[in-house]
């Protein structure tokens, strides 16, 4: 199924091509090659250039990087993109209508249709000004016009109506796209700052209470402890970014264990294995921890006795590999999946993040591929594997 990003993308493309193959726009013998092929491939090579500064969305900086680009596409005298305050950019020879351009755009905001500008109505004391008229078309996101894409020309026609249209549109894609964008990276940070809120209140209490208990018969040890608890509090509720080094998520997880093993005593045992080639790799924030305390739940706090859980971590060229497993009850695949199926909200258990949590972020971030995989049955413990791409630090 298409997602929402998916058919906006499709349908910018789409919007654009067909503008292309109608072979209405003016200048494209001129600018943009001689035969149909060739201006078809200089256009659609001219708008790969412009993209990438409007997926930042409508803001003087990214009009400034395009402007040039949606000239060569129009092929006219001077073009400008405004939004509701001003003009963002302007590309022409001539900039004596540049300070007009907002009036010009005024009659876009009010009734989102593109608007001619009339020659009789321009006024330009410049000698040698060919400007005659103008095509104002508005840029839309959601249905709401948040700029206009202005055309300049000694002649404005009907087919050049058409192709700023085509061409805003085909910018108005690039914009919504740009407002999916920004609404995923809000959704994820939103979710980041959940997952500080999500930390089990239990294992606050716990620990806060296992290291009261060694005040009086070993102060050193309650020091130790709370230092580690500092340490574990310091990352998991760090304010800044949605990713981490898996070093950095390592050694949250150490002092995780450090106060379960206090907790727990002898019944908890756990290994730590991790290749040198990983510690760099940038991994979701909080992406191993609550597999580690769901391994400790049913490994060794369920079953009454000891327990053991490993954390292995190895390079596996393009992909750091990680595995987090326990000896514990296990459970029916079927829990398992609905586990992970279920809402993050709803896959929580007293008041932990839960794996649905890091399965739907896994998923979200990296691709479907990379969700997590448990295997597990009745009492052959559980082991949990995921995949991270090596990805440049975001």
């Amino acid at each position: 199924m298409w997602s929402t990003s998916g058919w906006v993308l499709l349908c910018a493309v789409s919007t654009l091509l067909g503008f292309v193959l109608s072979r209405r726009l003016p200048a494209a013998p001129r600018h943009l090659g001689g035969s149909p092929d060739e201006a078809t491939f200089a256009t659609l090579h001219v708008a790969a250039q412009a993209a990438p500064s409007l997926r930042a969305g409508l803001t003087r900086d990214s009009a400034c990087k395009a402007i040039r680009h949606l000239r060569t596409l129009l092929g006219t005298r001077a073009i400008a993109v405004t939004d509701a305050y001003g003009v963002l950019a302007w590309d022409g020879a001539m900039d004596c209508h540049r300070d007009h351009a907002p009036e010009h755009a005024r009659d876009v905001f009010s009734s989102g249709r593109p608007y001619v500008v009339a020659g009789d109505t321009l006024t330009c004391d410049t000698p040698g000004c060919v400007i005659r008229g103008a095509a104002v078309v508005p840029l839309t996101v959601d249905g709401r016009v948040i700029g206009a894409l202005a055309a300049y020309d000694a002649e404005v026609s009907a087919a050049l109506v058409r192709t700023v249209t085509e061409v805003a549109r085909w910018v108005s894609g690039q914009l919504e796209l740009a407002e999916l964008d920004s609404s995923r990276r809000r959704a994820m940070e939103a979710e980041t700052r959940a997952l500080r809120a999500q930390i089990s209140p239990h294992f606050v209490y716990n620990s806060l209470t296992t290291i009261a208990s060694f005040v009086r018969t070993d102060p050193e040890r309650a020091r130790e402890l709370l230092m580690d608890f500092a340490d574990f509090t310091r990352h998991a509720l760090r304010r800044e970014g949605n990713f981490s080094t898996l070093a950095d998520e390592l050694r949250c997880v150490d002092r995780y264990l450090l106060l379960e093993r206090a907790r727990f005593g002898e019944r908890l045992r756990f290994t730590v294995q991790v290749a040198p080639e990983v510690l760099s790799v940038p991994v979701p924030f909080l992406c191993l921890q609550p597999l580690v305390e769901n391994a400790i739940k049913h490994g060794v706090a369920a079953t009454g006795g000891c327990g053991e859980v490993s954390v292995v971590a190895r390079d596996a060229g393009p992909e750091a590999h990680i595995t987090v497993e326990d000896d514990g009850l296990g459970m029916d695949p079927a829990r398992a999946r609905r586990l992970l199926e279920d809402e993050p909200r709803q896959g929580r258990e007293e008041g932990g993040i839960g794996l649905a949590n890091v399965d739907v972020r896994l998923r979200r971030l990296y691709g479907e591929g990379y969700g997590l995989v448990v295997e597990t049955a009745l009492g052959a413990g559980t082991k949990i594997r995921l995949r991270v791409p090596k990805l440049p630090s975001r």
